[in-house]
């Protein structure tokens, strides 16, 4: 099994979640985040003001895969949330050793 974390715009995550859902994707979990990467933060305007945001807002998104199912999800991600604009993102991918459904005890890809 797969752990996929995408970093993502904000306003990308309806598109995202409904390509993965309809694609038969069971659950992700959404978080609220601030970051930088290489943007390092922007400026906005606020009542002719002009500030620094050194922590961009973005969404964190989680989802665990069969290992067959990574590629389409890390597609499906890309797809819907590539603007080609700096601070569109990263997904990492890790490994998950197992997972259990605490209600039925059932484990493995079983649990997903």
């Amino acid at each position: 099994m797969k752990k996929i974390e995408a970093i993502i715009r904000p306003h990308k995550l309806e598109e995202v979640h409904t390509a993965l859902q309809e694609s038969g994707f069971a659950g992700i979990t959404v978080s609220e985040v601030r970051g930088y990467g290489r943007q390092k933060g922007h400026k906005e305007i606020y009542r002719g003001a002009e500030y620094f945001l050194q922590f961009v807002p973005k969404v964190k998104l989680e989802l665990i895969c069969a290992d067959k199912m990574k590629d389409m999800a890390i597609d499906i991600i890309i797809k819907n949330s590539k603007t080609g604009e700096l601070g569109d993102g990263k997904i990492f991918v890790s490994s998950v050793d197992d997972a259990v459904r605490i209600r039925t005890e059932e484990a493995g890809e079983q649990a997903l």
